[in-house]
């Protein structure tokens, strides 16, 4: 099942997006039939339809979630090694604001006066479906609400000046999500694929991934406790690289669908 959240004639709501086929194309020829409210604390079968429907190259798809945190996992695939050759001894994980999410088709902004150099970071996101805290790994499906597409766009140069990576990870939109929710997706083995003007400069499967998605949400909760709609992004694989103004980056997950924004200036 695929749940957006979307925008019509003034108006927001979450539908679940039919006939949409594998969602290559963001989903652009199917329908969004609108539902009562939002998903969230609701069974799937208790989901209620307001009887509206909404073809979706009609409606404006927003990221499908506004989270109360974003958390994020370092060199988490197998071919993204440290300066030794070998992954971190312990996941490394770092905090994006909500402030950073858009959703499909939004600008990514460039602040060129800031940095010089912006990276793109395709990644499988995790949204978490209920409150929860000290998951352990066999009962993680319990909290998931379903995975989206994700882009961590980082400012390289700053990441390394600053020595810590707030100001390089949080700016206003650096973390587009979407196109919608995928409740039915396996995350054990999909396969990922970063396009930047058509041109691959990713791709990875998540059985690559070091720690998959029941191990980091176990890790994750140790620390902190997980709200309804908090994302958990899983790791980039080798080949993020720099953007510039006009790029258009598309992230293409198996079973998920495809996002994709496209790079601005903002002075």
């Amino acid at each position: 099942m695929r749940i957006a959240r979307f925008a019509s004639g003034g108006e927001v709501g979450y539908g679940i997006v039919e006939d949409q086929g594998d969602g290559a194309s963001g989903g652009q020829g199917g329908v969004v039939a609108e539902l009562h409210g939002h998903p969230f604390g609701a069974g799937q079968g208790s989901l209620r339809f307001t009887g509206e429907r909404y073809p979706v190259a009609d409606v404006r798809l927003l990221a499908p979630v506004l989270p109360s945190k974003v958390i994020a996992v370092d060199r988490n695939y197998l071919g993204h090694p440290d300066a030794s050759g070998e992954g971190p001894a312990e996941p490394v994980l770092f905090l994006k604001p909500s402030t950073s999410v858009v959703g499909p088709q939004d600008p990514i902004a460039y602040p060129v006066k800031l940095t010089e150099r912006v990276e793109h970071g395709g990644e499988l996101a995790v949204i978490i479906g209920r409150l929860c805290r000290d998951v352990p790994a066999h009962r993680a499906a319990e909290v998931i609400f379903g995975y989206a597409c994700a882009n961590d766009v980082t400012a390289r140069d700053l990441q390394e000046r600053d020595g810590q990576w707030t100001r390089a990870k949080g700016f206003d939109t650096f973390c587009p999500l979407g196109p919608w929710i995928e409740t039915a997706a396996d995350p054990a083995d999909l396969e990922l694929i970063t396009l930047v003007n058509g041109a691959v400069r990713q791709r990875a499967r998540t059985s690559e991934l070091r720690l998959g998605v029941p191990a980091l949400i176990a890790y994750v909760s140790q620390v902190m406790t997980l709200l309804p709609g908090d994302v958990l992004l899983t790791g980039t694989p080798a080949g993020a690289g720099p953007l510039t103004s006009g790029d258009e980056v598309s992230v293409t997950i198996e079973g998920i669908g495809t996002l994709t924004n496209r790079v601005v200036t903002r002075d």
